[in-house]
C-alpha cells in the first residue's frame, strides 16, 4: 500500500508536534512476518497496520529471504515441485487487503527483503535496474547520485518497487504517460513455475512491446515473484511548491482543470470546513535558486504517548457521539498542519515563505519515521501496531473518471450539507487527498484518465461498534464505486469494493490468460485472489455487524447494529444504497448531534 493510505493515518495536533522528538532516532517498523519455530516456520503473515478488512489471521508455514535470483529461483523451484502455496511479503507489507496471504496454512512466505540492491545505472540511456525489494528512498537515492530522478512517485517512500507495481501505485500528475511508476518500466524479471522438464521455475525476461509486460505491470502478485525492474529515469530537475487554501463552492469546476495546470498538483479537501488546499507544483530548472525540502509532518517519528493521546480523544469523541467536538479537533488538525507549513523547509531546516524550490529528490517523498535505529518504542509511525492504542482507520479509495469528477463532488457536496459535521472526522486524517493519474496499458491499470479519492476515517477495535455517522461514509463509498464505476485501489479499501471488480477491465481475460500460461497451477493464488479475479467465491462476507466493517453492504438489519440504534437504511441522496443509519429508539426519527 501506498502513500495517501499513510498520509492521512497521521493524525496532527498540537500534542503530537509537541511530544515531537529527535526525527533521527525512530523505532522502524515490524516486520510483517512473525514465526513462532525460530525465524522461518510456523507463521504468520499481516499488514503494516497489524490488521486486515476482515482480521483474520493469515498463516504460513514457513518465511524464506532470498538474497538473489538464483536463489528466489530455486525457493520457487522447490515449492513448485511440492505443489506449495506462495505469496511474496515486502519490506513492510503496506497493502490493506490480503494481498500477501498464501492459501491455506501451509503456504510459503517468499520475502523480498534482502532482495534490494541496485544492480546498474545506466546514465546513457537513464535508466536504473534494481531488485524488487528496494524501496522507494533508496530508489531515489542512488538515482541522484548519478544525477538522475524517477519523475513520480507516491509521496511515501517506505514502499518497495515490487509491491507498488503489483498495486497499481502511483503519484499525482496528468503530465506525459501519468503518475504511475508502472508507466516508466522498460525491463522486468519475474520467477514463475514451470513443468519438471524446466525444473519446475523459470525466469521470464520481459521487455517494452513484449504484450505480456501489460499482465505483469500491475499483477497483485499473482503471476509470480518479480525479481528485478528496469526503470526510465530522467535528468534532476528541480520543483516549485506553493499550498493555496480556497473555499470548496467552486471544488467541482475546477478539480479537473487544476490537473492540467500543474504537474504535480492534487488536492487536499476539508469537506466539513468546506475548504480545499490545492497544491500549486511544477518542475523548474535546476538553475533556479533552492534548496528547499519536504519530510512531511506525518511520516516523520511520533512519540507513542501523542500517538495514544490522539487515538484516545478521537474514540471518545466517537463514544459520546460528539460531532461538534470532533469538528473543532478536526479544525485544530489542519490549522496546526498549515502553521507547520506541512513539513516543508526553505533550506531543510526552517520554512520562511513560499514557493518553496528543491530537487526533485528531496520533495517527491518522504518517511522517516520507517527508517531509524530501534528506541524501544519511544517513537514510532503513527499506525504502528505494536503500541496499545495506536491509530486504526477504514480506507476508501476510488479513481473517478475525469468526465464524471464534477458530477461525483457535486454529490459529496448535497450529502454533505444535510449535515455538515457528519463529514469532519476525514479531517482529522487530513482531509480528501485527492491525486490525478491517466490511463494505462496495463490489463489491471487505470483504464481512463483518473482523479483518485482517498477517504480514511475512524475504525473501532470493536468490529461491532459503529462509527458517528456511519451511513454517509458507506453511501460515499457506494456512490463512487456504483454509481459512478469508480476502480477500487488494489493496495487499499474494504472488501465491498471488490465485489464484481473485475468486470470494470476490459483486458480482464487478457489478464487472466497469462496468469494461466505463467501460473496454471494457481500456486501464486489464494481464496483473496481468486475472489478479486472473478475466478471462485465472493469476497461479500454476510454475517451480523458485516456492514460496520465493509465487509457487506447491508440487506437488514442485522448487518448493521440493531441493538445500538443503527438499522439498514436508503441512502440520502443515493436511493440505491443501503447504509446503517443510527435512529433515536425513542422516535424512529435521525438523530444528528450537532
Amino acid at each position: 500500500m501506498e502513500n495517501s493510505t499513510l498520509i492521512k493515518s497521521s493524525h496532527l495536533l498540537a500534542i503530537l508536534l509537541l511530544l515531537f522528538p529527535d526525527p533521527s532516532t525512530p523505532s522502524p517498523p515490524p516486520s510483517p512476518v512473525s514465526c513462532t519455530n525460530g525465524r522461518t516456520n510456523n507463521c504468520t503473515v499481516t499488514n503494516a497496520y497489524g490488521m486486515f478488512p476482515d482480521r483474520s489471521t493469515c498463516r504460513a508455514l514457513k518465511v524464506v529471504y532470498p538474497t538473489s535470483e538464483q536463489e528466489l529461483l530455486q525457493f520457487v523451484a522447490n515449492a513448485t515441485a511440492s505443489k506449495t502455496k506462495m505469496k511474496v511479503v515486502t519490506r513492510f507489507s503496506h497493502s490493506i487487503p490480503k494481498l500477501s496471504c498464501p492459501g491455506g496454512s501451509n503456504g510459503l512466505i517468499i520475502s523480498t527483503l534482502n532482495l534490494d540492491d541496485v544492480l546498474n545505472i545506466d546514465k546513457t540511456t537513464m535508466q536504473i535496474t534494481v531488485e524488487s525489494g528496494i524501496t522507494v528512498k533508496a530508489l531515489i537515492e542512488e538515482a541522484a547520485k548519478a544525477n538522475l530522478v524517477i519523475p513520480y512517485v507516491p509521496y511515501w517512500f517506505g514502499l518497495t518497487i515490487g509491491g507498488l507495481l503489483s498495486t497499481g501505485a502511483h503519484g499525482s500528475s496528468l503530465n506525459g504517460k501519468g503518475s504511475a511508476v508502472h508507466e516508466y518500466v522498460t525491463e522486468m524479471r519475474v520467477v514463475t513455475p514451470a513443468p519438471a522438464d524446466e525444473n519446475y521455475a523459470r525466469v521470464r525476461a520481459l521487455k517494452i512491446g513484449d504484450p505480456d509486460l501489460d499482465a505483469t505491470k500491475v499483477s497483485l502478485g499473482v503471476l509470480g515473484v518479480i525479481s528485478q525492474v528496469t526503470l526510465q529515469l530522467q535528468p534532476m530537475f528541480k520543483r516549485s511548491l506553493t499550498y493555496v487554501t480556497r473555499n470548496d463552492s467552486d471544488l467541482a469546476d475546477q478539480a479537473v482543470s487544476f490537473g492540467y495546470q500543474h504537474e504535480f498538483a492534487d488536492l487536499a479537501w476539508y469537506p466539513g470546513q468546506r475548504k480545499v488546499l490545492y497544491r500549486k507544483d511544477d518542475r523548474v530548472p535546476v538553475n533556479v535558486s533552492g534548496n528547499g525540502a519536504y519530510e512531511f509532518i506525518g511520516f516523520r517519528p511520533t512519540a507513542t504517548l501523542a500517538i495514544q493521546t490522539n487515538r484516545i480523544t478521537e474514540k471518545a469523541f466517537e463514544t459520546e457521539k460528539d460531532a461538534d467536538g470532533k469538528c473543532g479537533y478536526s479544525q485544530f488538525a489542519t490549522s496546526t498542519l498549515a502553521l507547520l507549513s506541512y513539513g516543508l523547509t526553505n533550506n531543510g531546516i526552517i520554512f520562511t515563505g513560499y514557493p518553496v524550490i528543491g530537487y526533485q529528490n528531496k520533495m517527491e517523498a518522504s518517511g522517516g519515521c520507517a527508517f531509524g535505529l530501534e528506541d524501544g518504542l519511544l517513537t514510532a509511525c503513527p499506525w504502528d501496531p505494536r503500541i496499545k492504542g495506536t491509530t486504526l482507520f477504514h480506507q476508501t479509495t476510488v479513481s473517478i473518471p475525469l468526465d464524471r469528477v464534477k458530477e461525483f463532488i457535486l454529490d459529496l457536496q448535497k450529502l454533505r450539507d444535510l449535515q455538515p459535521a457528519a463529514l469532519c472526522g476525514l479531517e482529522l486524517y487530513d482531509g480528501v487527498l485527492m491525486r490525478y493519474s491517466k490511463s494505462s496499458s496495463a490489463y489491471l491499470g487505470k483504464e481512463a484518465d483518473v482523479l483518485d479519492f482517498d477517504f480514511t476515517y475512524y475504525r473501532s477495535r470493536d468490529p461491532m461498534t459503529p462509527r458517528l455517522y456511519e451511513d454517509f461514509l458507506e453511501e460515499i463509498e457506494q456512490i463512487a464505486l456504483f454509481k459512478y464505476g469508480g476502480l477500487p485501489h488494489w493496495g487499499k479499501n474494504r472488501n465491498l469494493a471488490f465485489d464484481g471488480v473485475i468486470n470494470k477491465y476490459k483486458n480482464s481475460q487478457a489478464f487472466l490468460e497469462v496468469k494461466t500460461r505463467y501460473d496454471p497451477d494457481g500456486l501464486f493464488s489464494s481464496e483473496w485472489s481468486d475472489q478479486i479475479l472473478g475466478i471462485n467465491g465472493s469476497v461479500i462476507v454476510n454475517k451480523a455487524g458485516c456492514a460496520l466493517e465493509g465487509l457487506c453492504i447491508c440487506s437488514e438489519d442485522m448487518h448493521c447494529a440493531p441493538d445500538k440504534g443503527y438499522y439498514c437504511r436508503p441512502g440520502k441522496i443515493y436511493e440505491d444504497a443501503r447504509v446503517c443509519t443510527y435512529e433515536d429508539s425513542s422516535t424512529g426519527n435521525l438523530k444528528f448531534t450537532s
